[in-house]
């Protein structure tokens, strides 16, 4: 009988949705628990610094409140004393003097209408503000490396929308995706409908940071694409969330002759292709002209009708802004300009110093013939 019913497609179907909405329970349940001890650490922030309790208890404050609170708590985690700092700094941080909390998750108004600081405001009264609906340990790195609310409000957003792990969150904070995410020279606003040019201009940072690559000196534009493909991963969560990669050196024929794009992208959430030119020089004007004849080509040849228009980007070892801006004042295609940094470069006779893979094996197997 168990048997039939395991083979029963409506029995399975039914477990399928069961298993769905239990997990669902399961990542609810989950972030509910931690929004409540988000709201307790703060409120427990909250009397700490209002209160001054270890100035006024002394330095011996926060080992006797860990003793207590680990006693008669065991089971629960979050109450050593370095934990207890910690939570002093949560509140203290995104209540400065002068920062506000409206920037994302809604704002907060007085009777008056007028926006406030939540500086006085406790947990309760915060609601389900974005600030407690990330883990404590993601805060953690937030508040302990971010200069202002509004960097770290920008993490919180982001960690949110795009399910970071602290894994994750600490690359892109290392990586200062705070500074240089939508600092890009381009032309989206005069080309690209509201919408799209706004989430185009959020998407390409500048500069991009290619210190994951190991390269020798002198490197060419080949091996630095070739080195961005072998570590594409790495490259695909610098470029940031939504780019699928489509192909290198991507061959586009018009009329009788072919060309090769360096790189070819489609953007999950543009719901376009991108078209990536790398150069390992400093930029020139005519870059520009070239990549957008490669614009015009995908456009023609790949984009269809449900795709919005082809973006191009175009990295370089470095820029003068004016001159980049001049550049696509003149285009008719919509381009983002951007350098990258790049730290990590070998002597150049490095390689030629290291033994190949085949001298490796002939000097292992006759080490193994002489043993």
């Amino acid at each position: 009988m168990g048997a039939d019913l395991i083979k029963d497609s409506e029995f399975k179907q039914w477990l399928v949705d069961l298993k769905s909405r239990i997990r669902q329970s399961q990542m609810k349940a989950a972030i509910k628990v931690n929004s409540e001890l988000l709201h307790l650490y703060w409120d427990l922030g909250h009397d700490i610094v209002v209160r001054q309790m270890d100035a006024v208890w002394g330095s011996g404050f926060f080992d006797k409140l860990s003793n207590e609170l680990m006693k008669e708590f065991p089971d629960m985690k979050g109450f050593s004393k370095s934990n207890l700092y910690y939570v002093k700094q949560f509140y203290l941080f995104y209540t400065q003097a002068g920062e506000s909390f409206h920037q994302i998750g809604g704002n907060f108004k007085t009777a008056k209408n007028k926006e406030i600081t939540i500086r006085h405001q406790v947990g309760d009264e915060l609601g389900d503000h974005p600030i407690f609906q990330i883990p404590w340990r993601h805060h953690v790195e937030i508040f302990t490396k971010c200069k202002s609310v509004h960097e770290a409000l920008f993490y919180v957003q982001k960690t949110i929308k795009n399910g970071w792990s602290r894994a994750v969150l600490m690359n892109f904070i290392d990586a200062d995706l705070y500074q240089t995410q939508g600092k890009s020279i381009n032309n989206f606003d005069k080309l690209l409908p509201d919408v799209q040019s706004d989430l185009a201009k959020e998407t390409l940072k500048d500069p991009y940071n290619f210190d994951f690559l190991t390269l020798t000196e002198n490197y060419k534009e080949k091996e630095l694409e070739d080195a961005l493909v072998t570590n594409i991963t790495t490259f695909l969560l610098e470029l940031g969330q939504g780019f699928a990669f489509v192909g290198k050196q991507y061959p586009i024929k018009v009329s009788s002759k072919e060309r090769n794009i360096d790189l070819l992208f489609y953007h999950l959430e543009l719901r376009c292709y991108v078209v990536l030119e790398l150069k390992v020089k400093e930029f020139e004007p005519e870059h520009t002209g070239k990549l957008g004849y490669y614009i015009a080509a995908v456009n023609n040849q790949l984009k269809k009708d449900i795709d919005n228009p082809t973006i191009g980007l175009l990295i370089c070892k470095t820029k003068d802004n004016i001159e980049a801006q001049y550049s696509l004042e003149s285009s008719s295609q919509p381009i983002g300009i951007s350098e990258y940094t790049f730290s990590k470069l070998l002597p150049e006779n490095f390689k030629s110093s290291l033994p190949s893979i085949e001298e490796i094996e002939r000097e292992l197997n006759q080490e193994e013939e002489n043993g």
